[in-house]
């Protein structure tokens, strides 16, 4: 009995998947939503904003479905380790914007699925990548690679401390998921692995917009919209999914499907923003998929013991 679960948790099925491709879309329109509402809110008050508010609902949902948050059961210190990750992922992505544009921080945060893969090889039992399926990691990173080619050039000294910043972002992104599937975070339920995020980071990231003196406030109703979009939609439901994710599927092969993210962002923005969508995305969307079909590929899971 153990190993047939184990069997049918190796490989990604149709619901995963789909559950995957939607939350990455909902992450590539988010994209645009931060750059709509960062035209009256600054970006880390804004991300500050967004986790206080899902703390809130995901408080709700959990007092709803009865489910304890207040229970000793080993995962404080962990859940607050997730935490401090989550919000200084996010810390450096913002900060690491202003000395790189966003198409080079596209390139180095997607760097994440790799550090996961290396990081579940290492401290997840039963975690292994066959080649076929490092290649399929290493082909969906071409996809961002030609997807953001006008971007590959050399850097100036500030393009390299934001580089270095959404690299070390990455390496965070990467972390706080083999964290989660590593430690006794992966027996509770979801939302309360969400809830130990949302927390830290509803304090961690207003105090950081302080410290940097973000200020100025301009609310319309768009920028309302796309803040409850990035509240209720992604860090309450998009995030409990994932986190659900997390706990019942091999994290290597999740991680490969993020790549769709920066690439529905672009779709997003040449629809909704009139921002250039070139050729290349295409050949970038076909290698992601090939990238996501190899790391998923029904046979290889028998190969994973």
């Amino acid at each position: 009995m153990v190993n047939d679960v184990k069997k049918e948790n190796q490989a990604l099925d149709f619901t995963a998947m789909a559950m995957l491709v939607v939350l990455c879309a909902s992450w590539g329109l988010q994209q645009v939503a931060i750059k709509v509402a960062i035209r009256g809110i600054p970006p880390l008050l804004q991300s500050g904003i967004r986790s206080v508010g899902a703390t809130i609902f995901i408080w709700i949902w959990m007092t709803v479905r009865r489910e304890s948050f207040l229970e000793k059961d080993g995962t404080l210190y962990w859940g607050i380790a997730a935490g401090l990750l989550f919000a200084s992922e996010f810390i450096l992505i913002y900060w690491g914007l202003e000395y790189t544009n966003a198409s080079r921080a596209v390139i180095f945060l997607y760097m994440s699925p790799f550090v996961v893969a290396i990081g579940a090889q290492i401290f997840i039992p039963g975690e292994h990548l066959r080649m076929v399926q490092v290649f399929g990691l290493c082909c969906a990173f071409a996809g961002i690679l030609v997807a953001f080619s006008e971007s590959l050039t050399f850097p100036t000294p500030r393009m390299f401390i934001g580089d270095s910043m959404l690299a070390g972002a990455a390496i965070l992104w990467g972390a706080t998921t083999v964290l989660i599937k590593a430690s006794p975070l992966s027996r509770i339920n979801a939302s309360k692995t969400l809830l130990y995020q949302l927390a830290v980071s509803a304090v961690v990231l207003p105090l950081a917009s302080l410290v940097r003196g973000e200020s100025g406030i301009a609310l319309t109703p768009l920028i309302v919209g796309c803040i409850a979009y990035q509240t209720v939609w992604v860090a309450f439901i998009t995030y409990l999914a994932w986190f659900w994710l997390i706990r019942h599927y091999p994290p290597s092969r999740l991680a490969s499907f993020t790549f769709l993210t920066p690439l529905f962002g672009v779709l997003a923005g040449g629809l909704l923003l009139d921002e250039p969508i070139t050729g290349g995305l295409l050949l970038a969307l076909v290698l992601v998929g090939a990238g996501i079909y190899l790391v998923n590929r029904a046979d290889a899971s028998k190969f994973d013991k």
